[in-house]
């Protein structure tokens, strides 16, 4: 466990399968309150039909990627992050009374050290338009807008990279 120096007062842990429950209600509240800044309610519906149930999402968590888990104080996850062995990142999501406080920051940098510890050369994800801002902050570079349907809703992501 790594406590971290976000604004927040947040300790960073490695996954573990009874966060699987809090995890899936986690990325539900992320999709539905800080997508609707960006995605019209159509294409949030849509996305929110993606959300795993708690079975996926702990089978994901424990595939071989690395996934990481902020939790305040109380031990509630409040921000999560994986990472893959090629140095995909297919899940950064932070609780909306979270977001801007420097949680989804601190998880990316350990997913980031993880990376570098196992020789990852690039880091690249998925990005949505909230993500997309973020990664770019990170020092990632957009590769190109990918576009296409989710239950039959147009919706858009980003591919993004960091070399490192």
């Amino acid at each position: 466990m790594t406590r971290d120096r976000s604004n927040l007062p947040v300790t960073i842990r490695p996954y573990r399968p009874d966060d699987a429950e809090a995890l899936v209600e986690l990325y539900r509240q992320s999709v539905a309150q800080v997508g609707a800044a960006d995605y019209t309610p159509a294409q949030v519906a849509a996305w929110a039909g993606l959300v795993p149930t708690a079975a996926e999402s702990d089978a994901r968590c424990r595939d071989g990627r690395t996934t990481l888990v902020a939790v305040d104080e109380a031990d509630r996850p409040v921000a999560f992050g994986d990472v893959e062995a090629d140095g995909h990142i297919g899940f950064l999501y932070c609780a909306p009374a979270a977001a801007g406080r420097g949680v989804a920051a601190a998880i990316y940098t350990h997913l980031e050290e993880v990376a570098r510890q196992n020789g990852v050369k690039r880091l690249h994800a998925e990005a949505s338009e909230a993500a997309r801002r973020f990664f770019l902050k990170q020092g990632f570079t957009v590769t190109a807008r990918r576009d296409f349907e989710v239950a039959g809703v147009p919706i858009h992501n980003y591919a993004v990279e960091k070399q490192l």
